[in-house]
């Protein structure tokens, strides 16, 4: 192929292009000290309904629920059965690998929780959720970026403190420093224009970026630096431990990148991945372990038991004991089916926190399922704000108090007590 200055110079502006793509903003190069924790948050986008990943066992709850679901309503027995939790609740049986994990004291249910701001959209409540001022979407910068922002434990010698699965950052974390967006390293790279140019554009990008202290070129040299490790690291180094076998579709593609990333132990802090499919309006399911949304929850359950399992198995770093997930969606599902045999906006859902320093058991205060006890007279009412359960999980994991910051106008939080740690005062 011939090359001309024309395909040289084409090469250095689809490669600036590529780099603007990433929204990259890397400062400086370190991996993990040894005892840094990671918290990855798992966002269900769509409204998962919570009532069919755990509902009541017994009970008048479990009458109405069952009256209001005649297609829909997980058994207490035979094909599907609940499986039991605390004697009061039960986990869909195609969660059966998160259930393993919970008997092990390794998964906190928070129930009846979510965003307690009236909004049946999704872009709204998404948006309230992520930048952690629900009702207000002013806000410049995210929850989970404030998070790093106000971290006594990542200094600017750290690699990447975050990391976005997927092909964009997300609204939590505006404003963080550090964050890339990958979707596979092995995609994450510099090859635009002849082969026999790359060298050559590479090194001319590198004296435009030096060429002045500006944030443009600043943002350009981190940029160059991020993608030049990136491009070295590989998750072959890191094959999955443990015996995980993670499904064969984006969910586990999606966890077993970030467990990989994780254990080559570059400093990060923060991981981020979005599952979608969750807004199941039509033909939900059609029996208690058959449908669109049994299928999506028992890959997620089988995909976040690999992911600990690749964890707790590496022979280098106590990975098990310093990650923690969170699972969350933007809200739940009304209590009575639809027609088609699906479910419409709601309100209360249920929060998952999985792995380290985990209490084991289930959280929050049931609201009931009485016509008077509904939210709205349709939903399951809030009786805990998705923000007390992140604001422990910053103070007990990650020691950092600055709930104020985190979560602006937030005031009342008291730990539900689903994680380990020292409460300090919030600030």
């Amino acid at each position: 192929m011939k090359t001309t200055r024309r395909t040289f110079l084409y090469g250095c502006s689809a490669t600036v292009t590529a780099l603007a793509g990433t929204r990259l903003s890397f400062a400086g190069f370190g991996a993990a000290t040894a005892d840094a924790r990671v918290l990855v948050v798992v966002f269900l986008r769509g409204g998962a309904d919570g009532l069919s990943m755990v509902a009541p066992l017994a009970g008048p709850d479990r009458a109405f629920y069952e009256a209001a679901r005649p297609h829909l309503a997980l058994p207490v027995s035979g094909a599907g059965a609940l499986l039991p939790l605390d004697g009061r609740f039960g986990l869909s049986s195609v969660a059966a690998p998160l259930h393993d994990l919970y008997q092990r004291g390794k998964v906190g249910v928070v129930l009846a929780c979510g965003l307690t701001h009236d909004t049946r959209s999704h872009f709204d409540a998404q948006e309230y959720m992520e930048l952690g001022t629900p009702g207000t979407r002013s806000t410049s910068s995210g929850w989970l970026g404030r998070l790093l922002a106000t971290a006594s434990d990542v200094p600017t010698s750290v690699l990447f403190p975050a990391l976005a699965v997927g092909s964009s950052q997300p609204t939590s974390l505006l404003g963080a420093r550090g964050t890339v967006a990958m979707e596979d390293p092995d995609h994450f790279l510099l090859n635009t224009g002849p082969w026999r140019w790359q060298d050559a554009q590479r090194a001319a990008l590198r004296r435009l970026c030096n060429a002045s202290s500006s944030p443009l070129h600043d943002a350009s040299s981190r940029a160059m630096d991020a993608v030049d490790l990136v491009e070295s690291l590989s998750l072959d180094s890191v094959p999955p431990a443990g015996g995980a076998t993670y499904p064969e579709n984006e969910i586990g593609r999606s966890l077993r990148l970030a467990a990989g990333m994780i254990r080559l132990d570059v400093g990060l802090r923060a991981v981020t991945l979005d599952v979608g499919g969750w807004d199941t309006h039509v033909e939900q399911a059609w029996s208690p372990t058959d449908g669109a949304f049994h299928a999506l929850l028992g890959s997620l359950a089988q995909g976040l038991a690999a992911f600990f399992a690749d964890l707790e198995g590496s022979p280098t770093g106590s990975w098990g004991e310093r990650v923690t997930v969170v699972v969350m969606s933007e809200f739940g599902r009304r209590l009575r089916e639809n027609a088609d045999r699906g479910t419409d906006h709601g309100h209360g859902s249920v929060m998952l926190v999985l792995g380290g320093g985990v209490r084991g058991g289930v959280y929050g205060t049931w609201p009931g399922l009485a016509p008077e006890q509904l939210y709205d007279g349709a939903d399951l009412a809030i009786t805990t704000d998705y923000r007390r359960v992140l604001s422990e999980i910053a103070i007990r994991r990650f020691a950092n108090p600055a709930i104020s910051t985190i979560f602006p106008g937030y005031q009342g939080y008291t730990p539900l007590g689903v994680v380990e740690g020292r409460d300090l005062p919030p600030a």
